[in-house]
């Protein structure tokens, strides 16, 4: 009896070993969320509504990525909007405004500007600062939701990292589909909350198919995505990505 009790006691332990040896780091749940949402490459079309107190707008948008490094926006409606283009490649980004018909490099200054008045700045849009890079991981919470382990996970900044963020805390399912990304001030407040939902499967995977977010300090302002279509991990014409193809007319 004895030795089966050394035995089962063993075996447990063991299982211990072997799960925390399985279980995922912080940083690899962070960047394995990231690789569920953004893929190693990604075309996409998808609508952007803008709301606020006195009035809303939707834009609708194709996007192109090629990350870590290359990103092409192309505003397709509304007819007023049409044609404003976004491009980054490494750390510099240009805006093709068509109504003047010019090319403006954006200032590493103004990467944290909100992008054609949405709570999406700059950077958020062409993914220039890295949540995985850019800060360190600790896991400050883990509870189930549906029968499924959520991870709550905290980044700080890096002292060599150029982020405007004090801290940021991206909750997140077991299956790597991200569930909400809350990002703080350097004094710890609350400044702007992204809530991903309508999880579905589309291109492929399951992938939350609807992203708000809020802004703290304005009440009744809010910017959603709901994607469209997705394509995942295809190869994608480099030519995309060039100064050449900012002020093209073609969708």
């Amino acid at each position: 009896m004895k030795r089966i009790q050394t035995f089962i006691a063993g075996l447990l332990i063991a299982a211990f070993h072997i799960s925390a040896i399985a279980a995922p780091s912080p940083i690899e749940i962070i960047n394995n969320a990231e690789n569920t949402i953004w893929g190693k490459t990604l075309n996409s079309s998808l609508d952007m509504t803008i709301v606020t107190s006195s009035w809303s707008r939707t834009l609708s948008l194709k996007v192109w990525m090629n990350r870590p490094e290359k990103a092409f926006l192309r505003v397709v409606g509304p007819a007023k909007d049409k044609g404003i283009l976004s491009l980054r490649i490494g750390t510099e980004m240009w805006n093709y405004i068509p109504a003047i018909e010019r090319t403006i490099k954006i200032p590493p200054s103004l990467m944290l500007q909100p992008w054609l008045g949405s709570d999406f700045t700059n950077d958020d849009l062409v993914k220039e600062s890295s949540l995985v890079n850019d800060y360190t991981h600790k896991l400050v919470n883990q509870h189930k939701v549906d029968g499924l382990d959520v991870y709550e996970i905290e980044g700080l900044p890096k002292p060599s990292a150029t982020v405007v963020w004090g801290k940021i805390i991206y909750t997140i399912r077991q299956d790597y589909v991200p569930l909400k990304l809350q990002y703080f001030d350097e004094r710890g407040n609350l400044v702007r909350t992204l809530t991903y939902s309508n999880i579905q499967e589309m291109g492929g995977r399951m992938i939350p198919t609807k992203w708000e977010m809020k802004p703290e300090n304005k009440p009744g302002k809010s910017t959603t995505v709901s994607l469209k279509s997705v394509i995942y991990d295809k190869p994608l014409d480099n030519e995309i990505f060039s100064l050449r193809n900012l002020g093209k007319t073609n969708d």
